[in-house]
């Protein structure tokens, strides 16, 4: 079975967690001592006696509160698919988690309170799902039961959100009436909203296509590790491993090396242990080479005929998560998959506004949660496509030299 990687964002009280509770709860994902201790620790009981949001509520600020901080994984499964869920916080100040969170979702859930209508967080989840380029993306119209599960509101919001999704140029976009309460069209369909004729959220879940965004144009491999035994058996065996990150490669291949622009071929490919011929998009596999070349760690791998940009200087969004202000001239140690080069902070252009994709001026230095564009330069090139064209090579992070924590999010344009 394939795996579905999902996101849920939304508002504070939107219902994320108890959603995420109640497709674990009605799908039997649920151990008896799990329930057990669910009932004694509830707080807001539902008609089963239950409250589901506890469940992904792990903190305990976040059960005494009543509110989620961090972001909460969780896996279920069921006979069609696997899924992993990030329940991303609603709280403003923890847009960071939410970036987190999203990075390596395939979908995202966005939690929409019947009562209120498209709201600002509503627009900066959306806002953050443009620009990570989320491929689908599900509206689900939560508390459906506290406006009388009337169709007059439901289409009402759903106008509302197809203007926010015609702006940011967002695509395949699913909407539900659902009540995560109550479960309604959740895993079972409901017999209160007889006016919706699609399918149920679990139901659509498990047939989304997800693997339509596997780029198997642009052939690109990072060496994570050389492996050179240098035992007897394997004197000469010298290989390089790591993940394909995009593309396709065969035995006989021409390629090129980056950053160092020299051309040799692959002889040999290696995965799961054994030989093989070819190769594709998010396999592991070690590659060896006709010549004996000097590659290190962090190194490309990419057909002759179809090369990545390298370049010192880059312009890329970023979205800024630590405390500490950004500022131009700052330096930090920027990571692009292996590879981990210095970089400063040649020039922020402009601040991006989250709730109406306006570019405005720099006044002042850039704060938690906030979104600007920059102009980087590393201390070596960089190899890389724009993130439009291919995410998985042209996303990065910053990390503080003295403390080593990621503070910026980084998406490259050119």
């Amino acid at each position: 079975m394939d795996i579905l990687r999902f996101i849920t964002a939304g508002s504070v009280d939107d219902g994320k967690s108890t959603l995420i509770g109640r497709l674990l709860y009605d799908s039997k994902n649920i151990l008896i001592d799990q329930l057990e201790a669910l009932e004694k620790q509830s707080k807001n009981k539902n008609e089963n006696g239950v409250d589901l949001a506890i469940l992904t509520d792990g903190l305990r600020a976040e059960r005494e509160q009543g509110i989620t901080i961090d972001v909460a994984y969780r896996y279920f499964s069921t006979p069609k698919r696997k899924f992993i869920i990030a329940d991303a916080p609603g709280h403003i100040q923890y847009t960071r988690n939410m970036i987190t969170g999203a990075s390596n979702s395939q979908l995202i859930i966005i939690l929409i309170d019947a009562r209120q209508g498209v709201i600002e967080q509503t627009r900066r989840h959306s806002i953050i799902a443009s620009l990570l380029k989320m491929k689908n993306v599900v509206v689900a119209i939560n508390k459906m039961d506290l406006v009388d599960y009337s169709e007059e509101i439901f289409n009402d919001i759903k106008a509302q959100y197809q203007l926010v999704a015609q702006k940011l140029g967002l695509e395949n976009v699913n909407y539900f009436p659902i009540s995560a309460f109550y479960g309604d069209n959740i895993v079972d369909e409901s017999e209160r909203t007889p006016w919706y004729e699609g399918p149920t959220l679990l139901d659509f879940l498990e047939n989304v296509e997800v693997n339509n965004n596997t780029n198997l144009e642009n052939a690109r491999f990072q060496v994570q590790y050389v492996i050179r035994p240098q035992t007897d058996e394997l004197h000469d065996y010298r290989g390089y491993s790591g993940e394909i990150i995009s593309g396709i490669y065969q035995k006989g291949d021409q390629i090129t090396i980056l950053p160092q622009n020299i051309e040799t071929t692959i002889s040999k490919i290696e995965t799961g242990g054994k030989e093989v011929d070819l190769v594709f998009a998010n396999q592991p596999a070690v590659l060896h080479l006709e010549d004996d070349i000097d590659v290190s760690r962090g190194d490309f791998f990419v057909k002759i005929e179809n090369q990545p940009k390298v370049e010192n200087e880059v312009e890329a969004i970023v979205c800024w998560l630590d405390k500490k202000e950004l500022n131009e001239g700052n330096k930090y140690f920027i990571q692009h998959k292996s590879k981990v080069v210095k970089t400063i902070i040649k020039e922020i252009e402009y601040k991006i506004d989250v709730n109406t994709l306006e570019n405005i001026p720099i006044y002042s230095g850039i704060k938690l949660n906030e979104v600007v564009k920059v102009k980087l330069k590393t201390a070596s090139p960089l190899v890389f496509d724009s993130f439009n064209e291919n995410n998985d090579t042209g996303s990065a992070i910053l990390i503080d030299e003295t403390s080593n924590s990621t503070v910026g999010a980084v998406m490259i344009l050119s």
